[in-house]
């Protein structure tokens, strides 16, 4: 069985096994000792913290075999964006050009640099060893944060969003980044990528201040903007599942989506519940459910589950994974929208 739980001092080693198997786009995890560590040391700060509204929480999450004791998956929340550093990110705006003379008008898209120091909450770093892509352990990996939010919604914002990947060429490059912010900041993506990560501040001092009209980029640069990298489409499609939609913001290198949602209207927070557990034994049922504790000791699984009036009925296996016996609260959502109320 898997089992999500929060991310301890003693993962460090191996978490970087584990993001040493992302060639690229795990961002927000760098295969970096130091970075990771402190990371982690934000983590366990973050759940050990009395929390009255969002701050500069992070929080991580470790998909584990609980057979083998071995991780194998991870995902993260950021209680806000920006606060000491600005979140930053281009923003699609359009002016209307016209002349009456020759009777044309045109309403051109233009970026402009969008930054913002009291922004929503952000859920990243959601990555999963390839050997264990089955069994439904994407689906835990992302569902599993929102069932924790819906627990704990005094600890984020209202609004919520993801940065998608963006789209690359067949080259593996990015036509966006190769457009744009690599003429302004002299180094790799990767490189400014794993920058970011540390401190943001290169890039409202590097980044162009005026606006970019998008017909003056190249056609591939213009052909990438808020689509996102293949690896990520079933990511976006289980995001837009449970209420995500896009927005106007794009991200500042790539230009893959910013998808955003209202936390009450994201779909496992909606439809969740919370109810005493009345029975434990063999569930006669094919419908999975994303099923969590109700403690800051978090624990979430993905398993069947009945439900009535008078509470819940889990298997053993399920109640052992989430430390809860006879009569404890847990938190349930369908794991796929619509199979259940």
């Amino acid at each position: 069985m898997y089992a999500i739980r929060p991310i301890r001092s003693s993962d460090l080693d191996a978490l970087m096994v584990l993001v040493g198997q992302a060639l690229s786009g795990l961002t927000t995890l760098p295969p970096d000792r130091e970075v990771l560590g402190r990371r982690i040391q934000l983590s366990e700060q973050s759940f050990a913290k009395d929390v009255e509204k969002a701050g500069a929480e992070g929080y991580l999450f470790v998909l584990e075999d609980l057979e083998i004791e071995h991780i194998v998956g991870i995902c993260g929340i950021e209680a806000k964006t920006g606060g000491y550093l600005p979140f930053y990110a281009y923003e699609i705006k359009h002016e209307t050009h016209e002349c009456e003379q020759l009777q044309v008008h045109k309403n051109i898209p233009i970026l402009c640099v969008h930054s913002e120091h009291n922004g929503p909450s952000e859920i990243c770093s959601l990555f999963l060893s390839p050997k264990n892509r089955q069994r439904g352990n994407g689906r835990l990996l992302s569902l599993s944060r929102f069932l924790f939010m819906a627990e704990f919604k005094n600890r984020f914002e209202e609004q919520v969003i993801a940065e998608m990947r963006g789209k690359l060429d067949i080259d593996g490059h990015s036509p966006f980044w190769e457009a744009i912010a690599k003429h302004f900041i002299d180094m790799p993506l990767e490189q400014a990528d794993f920058l970011s990560v540390r401190d943001k501040r290169f890039i409202g001092d590097l980044m162009p201040k005026h606006p970019i009209y998008v017909p003056l980029l190249p056609e591939a640069a213009q052909e990438v903007i808020g689509e996102v990298h293949a690896n990520t489409r079933p990511a976006l499609a289980l995001l837009e599942a449970q209420g995500f939609h896009k927005t106007e913001l794009i991200d500042i290198f790539e230009a893959g989506p910013i998808v955003r949602s209202k936390v009450e209207d994201i779909y496992s927070v909606k439809h969740s519940r919370r109810q005493a557990i009345t029975s434990i034994e063999v569930v006669q049922t094919e419908d999975l459910c994303v099923i969590s504790n109700a403690h800051l000791d978090y624990r979430c699984v993905l398993a069947p589950l009945h439900s009535d009036a008078d509470g819940v009925q889990v298997d053993q296996a399920t109640a052992d994974a989430l430390g809860l016996k006879l009569g404890d609260e847990l938190r349930w959502a369908p794991a796929y929208p619509d199979t259940q109320s």
